[in-house]
């Protein structure tokens, strides 16, 4: 079996820290912890996406941003605008060329750049024709353009591509005052990440430190990214991975054939045909299945022999592994606001987090849990129950999506609405039902 170690995490890092202007195209309306408020806007037929009180605005084509109390910070200008990261937006006047502001709307980068990023370690990676440059958060350029490649910073460090002539070239790592601090003399190199970072040479993997100090030596087919000290890698000698801590001590044989994922403290990894959860000492934990997902908020399902169960971090089963999973809505299979989606005889009801049915398994299909209310289908059509199971929209709907921010899409009739979560339409509403009952 071919091995696979994912460079998820660091490749990752390397494609957020070098988009180009496309791909920040449009109006992102998800955010992470974000406080996000809608607001239905009659002058337009439209929703209106307040994130941490700034909101997208729209006019002929062109968009700016106001607060929430309609005080407007940029009058509609731009082509296309991302949503504010932080303190920065990045905004575009046309395909090619892009800049960024601040929530104030004062210009930090001139729309002039070919490509710009948010700041990383307080610098701003900006690429000018076919050359990337670095600068500071007030807009000053620190590192004129000049590398054909180049990596956002991290941990006071930036990998960079030295050409020494045509036909060659090598990668090494730059400070903040643009000397060249650990040698061009690497194939490939990733960012730093948690004080170390992996380099290729010699169609060799190894690990060095920030001041280039080889730490793993350039023997291994292929390096894990770290998750909180460890990582694993392909020794040349072997087909399979083994596991590392940050002092770069083995923690378990070369054994498996494929890392999986990582989450709350267990990486899921493939041996053979089985999947097994390692914890961060490299033990073997909870058994071996045909499939799991991985912990979120602490619980994971588990698959053996085509069934399905829950355990939890200690290994606990909190739900017999003998439920069904229709698999194509894998990830609505978890833990949200309370409660999991089972699945048995082709009928679906809810558990708690102790494996308690709280909501009967008697609905057609389902979907999980978002802001109090739960899309659930019965006798061929759809509406929402809240976590005891208790109806708060009849079933009327001939479909119905999941409720996000305050909205959730429905089909009635063969045409599609925007409900609140009191059943009320707030968008497309010219036939829409005037009451809920059928």
């Amino acid at each position: 079996m071919k091995t696979v170690i994912p460079h998820l995490t660091i490749l990752l890092l390397l494609a957020a820290t070098v988009p180009d202007c496309m791909a920040q195209q449009g109006k992102d309306k998800k955010g992470d912890g974000e406080k996000v408020v809608v607001v239905d806007d009659e002058s337009c037929g439209c929703e209106l996406y307040f994130i941490d009180g700034i909101q997208t605005t729209e006019r002929d084509g062109l968009f700016g941003f106001k607060r929430e109390d309609g005080t407007v910070i940029v009058e509609p200008t731009y082509k296309f605008v991302d949503k504010f990261h932080g303190e920065y937006c990045i905004v575009y006047n046309d395909y090619e060329r892009c800049g960024m502001i601040d929530r104030d709307g004062r210009i930090i980068v001139p729309v002039q750049y070919n490509e710009v990023n948010y700041p990383t370690d307080g610098m701003i990676r900006v690429r000018e024709g076919e050359l990337y440059g670095f600068l500071d958060t007030t807009g000053a350029t620190v590192i004129k353009p000049q590398y054909r490649t180049a990596s956002g910073f991290s941990e006071g460090l930036a990998v960079v591509i030295i050409d020494f002539d045509s036909f060659s070239c090598a990668y090494g790592f730059i400070d903040m005052n643009n000397k060249l601090v650990i040698p061009a003399i690497y194939e490939y190199a990733y960012p730093f990440q948690e004080g170390y970072a992996v380099v290729k040479q010699y169609d060799r993997f190894g690990v060095i430190d920030h001041k280039g100090k080889e730490m793993l030596p350039m023997r291994f087919l292929e390096i894990s990214s770290m998750h909180e000290g460890n990582f694993f890698a392909v020794d040349r000698g072997e087909s399979r991975a083994a596991m590392f801590d940050k002092r770069f001590k083995r923690l378990t044989p070369y054994i498996y054939d494929q890392i999986i994922s990582y989450s709350e403290g267990f990486y899921v990894v493939q041996k053979g045909d089985k999947i097994t959860f390692l914890d961060q000492k490299g033990k073997e934990r909870f058994g071996m299945y045909n499939n799991v997902s991985g912990f979120n908020e602490g619980y994971s399902w588990v698959e053996k022999d085509g069934k399905y169960g829950i355990i939890n971090r200690k290994g606990k089963t909190i739900l017999p592994i003998e439920y069904d999973n229709s698999g194509y809505r894998s990830m609505e299979y978890m833990f949200s606001e309370g409660v999991f989606m089972v699945e048995k005889d082709g009928k679906f009801g809810f558990v708690d987090s102790k494996g308690r049915i709280v909501i009967p398994i008697q609905y057609q299909s389902a979907q999980h849990c978002t802001e109090g209310l739960i899309p659930v289908k019965k006798d061929g059509m759809w509406g929402y129950i809240d976590r005891e199971g208790k109806t708060v929209i009849p079933f009327i709907f001939e479909a119905a999506s999941f409720f996000e921010w305050g909205r959730a899409e429905v089909g009635y009739d063969g045409e599609v609405y925007k409900i609140n979560p009191d059943g009320q339409c707030v968008k497309n509403c010219k036939t829409f039902p005037k009451t809920l009952n059928r």
